[in-house]
């Protein structure tokens, strides 16, 4: 699966840990989490992300 870095602050969502702290997962695809998901460093929307370079 692939992972997905915020363009605002950096954060990358990596789906084999997923985001337990915000009750999701480990093993959650970036594009199986929910619409009102939020990065959880700087609280932009799922738009603000990008597929992040192997």
């Amino acid at each position: 699966m692939d992972k997905y870095i915020c363009d605002v602050c950096g954060y990358v969502y990596d789906p084999a840990e997923g985001d337990p702290d915000n009750g999701i997962a480990p093993g959650t695809a970036f594009t199986a989490l929910p619409d009102d998901w939020e990065c959880p460093l700087c609280g932009v929307d799922k738009n603000s992300f990008s597929k992040a370079e192997d």
